[in-house]
């Protein structure tokens, strides 16, 4: 099928380099470029968790806080 797209000039620049140092055409360049991307998007909603992984990091030293009060509590029972 053919479409127009409209590429910043300097992701065309990019990509037609890209392209042309992998010895294939634009279009093939940009074909599995998204089919990439779609595969990518299909293997993370998947698993809708991994989305999160990470997301609480924040808290590791609070909850480190709150073991050692726990630990201190337990300690006078």
């Amino acid at each position: 099928m053919k479409t127009t797209l409209e590429i910043p000039d300097p992701v065309f620049r990019k990509a037609k380099a890209r392209a042309a140092e992998q010895g294939i055409p634009l279009r093939q360049f940009v074909t599995e470029a998204v089919q990439e991307r779609i595969d990518a998007d299909a293997a993370s909603s998947k698993k809708p968790w991994m989305k999160l992984a990470g997301g609480l990091r924040h808290l590791h030293k609070e909850t480190a806080r709150l073991n050692r009060l726990m630990d201190q509590e337990f300690e006078k029972v």
